[in-house]
């Protein structure tokens, strides 16, 4: 087994902290608040880029000096109200100071200081529908490729409806094979609706060298450091993921699996 299942370590405080040394690879970081109304978040950027997602709630965020006063609306991530988001450059800092309980989420990868602070969303994100039947769900695509505001970081939002399935048709993106593939690790940030469900995400390789199928609970972490990651929720609960991503090169091209990608065909037509 490997250690793809992390569990949040509280309820409060820093209660994920994933680093490429954690995870056992070299781009995507991860970690999440659960912040009180009047508490504080502040971390120097380093070598990273970072992209603040107001999961829930509110927060007042400076960001390279830049203040962007008081952001957020969505006081429950279900509400599916489209995120408030900020990006902050390598080579400087942030605080957030929570105006109501908040939950925040720190999206980082590798890049080089020059970029200017600015905020993303929510005008400009619109959901976006994917795939039909029970294949259905609905995406908010905070920092994909089209908009140029990173150099190297894809954050994006999925709302999975009560028993579909979700990353489905299986696909991988673990090579860099431009303009075939990109290599791009990924995490998964799981919340469920109502809370106490549970989902189901598989991780897995076209050879079996890696092959694992995971419960995930509300606040869980999933990585993908390579293979299929299909995830499914069952009758009943509805899940959300925010997924990150980054590799050597932002774009964002996969392959289906070869013997489920006839489902991607038909769709699609």
């Amino acid at each position: 087994m490997t250690d793809l299942l992390r569990k949040p370590s509280g309820i409060s405080g820093k209660v994920h902290d994933i680093t490429p040394a954690s995870a056992g690879w070299g781009y995507v970081g991860f970690g999440l608040y659960h912040l009180k109304s009047g508490e504080r978040a502040a971390e120097q950027t380093g070598e990273t880029e970072v992209i603040l997602v107001l999961v829930e709630g509110k927060a007042k965020i400076i960001g390279s000096g830049k203040d962007f006063g008081e952001l957020g609306d969505r006081m429950k991530v279900f509400e599916k109200k489209p995120p408030h988001c900020v990006y902050v450059p390598a080579g400087s800092d942030w605080t957030a100071e929570a105006t109501t309980d908040c939950v925040l989420a720190i999206c980082t990868a590798p890049a080089m200081p020059g970029r200017e602070a600015q905020q993303i969303g929510p005008e400009g994100i619109s959901l976006v529908e994917r795939g039909k039947g029970a294949n259905t769900r609905y995406i908010y695509p905070i920092a994909m490729e089209d908009r140029d505001v990173a150099d190297s970081l894809l954050v994006t939002e999925v709302f999975t409806p009560s028993g579909n399935w979700s990353s489905y048709p299986p696909h991988r993106h673990d090579e860099d094979n431009y303009p075939e593939m990109t290599y791009l690790e990924e995490t998964y940030y799981h919340r469920l609706n109502p809370a106490q469900g549970f989902g189901f995400q598989r991780v897995f390789t076209e050879d079996g060298s890696l092959d694992e199928t995971m419960a995930v609970s509300d606040g869980d972490v999933v990585l993908v450091p390579k293979g299929h990651h299909p995830c499914g929720v069952p009758h009943g609960y509805e899940m959300y993921y925010l997924n990150v991503m980054a590799g050597p090169l932002r774009k964002w091209r996969f392959q289906n699996h070869p013997d489920h990608d006839w489902i991607y065909q038909r769709d699609s037509k």
